[in-house]
């Protein structure tokens, strides 16, 4: 009898290992939000100014691939450390810096897809991010960008932002946008 108990219990063993072995489908779980600290979502807004200055002797805009003709721009890939600040003039106060790369994707327009992340360096925001990507209309008014994620206090951020053209100067490529921004985060 002791033999049979000990043949089914090493049998029912053998079974619940290869259960839990599994078939790959358990490398993931729901977990519950509060864990990471995840509250209630709120949305937030803020106005920041994007300076754009292909000019000078420290320029933070580098064009790393030219346009592959005079008569278009597609094709060309720029770098950028933009500062971001509170007001239009580009001394106003810094708040951040946009990072990351723009290309010139149209054709037969304006437009270039913008990979870029606002890294704040000032305040409650101080070493958080958000990150956008998306289709820049750059000669549209006004142009609507998504917000894909964030880090620090905005954390799985969602959202948009509204960009808008406040200065351009067309002999340097020097520009100043402003950036409307609204991110949902926790």
């Amino acid at each position: 009898m002791a033999k049979l108990i000990l043949i089914i219990a090493s049998q029912l063993l053998l079974l619940a290992a290869a259960v839990s072995a599994g078939n790959g489908d358990d490398f993931a779980k729901v977990i519950d939000r509060k864990l990471l600290g995840l509250r209630k979502e709120k949305l937030t807004f803020f106005r920041v100014y994007w300076h754009d200055i292909q000019s000078g002797s420290n320029p933070t805009s580098v064009v790393l691939r030219p346009p592959l003709s005079n008569s278009s721009f597609f094709g060309a890939v720029t770098v950028i450390d933009n500062r971001l600040t509170t007001e239009v003039s580009v001394n106003s106060t810094l708040v951040g810096q946009a990072q990351g790369m723009y290309a010139a994707v149209g054709q037969r327009d304006a437009s270039a897809l913008m990979v870029m992340n606002f890294a704040f360096k000032t305040g409650k925001y101080n070493g958080s991010t958000i990150s956008i990507l998306g289709r820049n209309a750059v000669l549209t008014k006004v142009r609507e960008m998504p917000v894909i994620g964030g880090s620090g206090l905005f954390r799985f951020a969602r959202g948009y932002v509204e960009a808008r053209t406040m200065w351009f100067d067309q002999k340097t490529g020097d520009a100043t946008v402003e950036y409307s921004c609204y991110v949902l985060h926790y």
